[in-house]
């Protein structure tokens, strides 16, 4: 995919609604896309994370603890709590269908959410939204 379709399907994305051309290029120069077949583990729980992952086409199943909590597609993202945080993995995420994801090294997401606070705002509050329970007090 070339960066000009690229930052176009990014714009389409909630996460990007807004951003301007350059933003939304500078967002699309920082993606690796890559295909994956269906059943295939994307991201194991309790791993440290080291890139955040955009869902370009088909489906993930959002696992804890082996129990499906979501499925998400296209539009949605994963991996932000582990690249914001620097901890672990909340998550196990799998292909449920053949999936396109966008990958964004947890270096050059630092960049992006610097120089697009925006950015940093949506993606810090859908973590919130998708945070593990807390433990309970010992």
């Amino acid at each position: 995919m070339d960066a000009t379709s690229l930052s176009a399907e990014l714009a389409a994305m909630p996460l990007f609604t807004g951003l301007d051309e350059r933003q939304l290029e500078e967002v699309a120069g920082s993606v690796l896309t890559r295909r994956v077949k269906a059943g295939k583990t994307i991201i194991k729980e309790g791993q440290w994370g080291h890139e955040f992952l955009l869902v370009l086409a088909g489906e993930l199943e959002v696992r804890r603890d082996g129990q499906v909590v979501a499925t998400i597609g296209a539009g949605s993202f994963v991996g932000e709590l582990a690249v914001l945080g620097d901890v672990r993995r909340s998550a196990t995420v799998v292909a449920k269908t053949p999936v396109a994801i966008g990958a964004i090294p947890a270096s050059l997401f630092d960049a992006l959410i610097f120089d697009i606070p925006v950015l940093a705002e949506r993606v810090k509050a859908a973590g919130a939204r998708y945070s593990p329970p807390a433990a309970p007090p010992a």
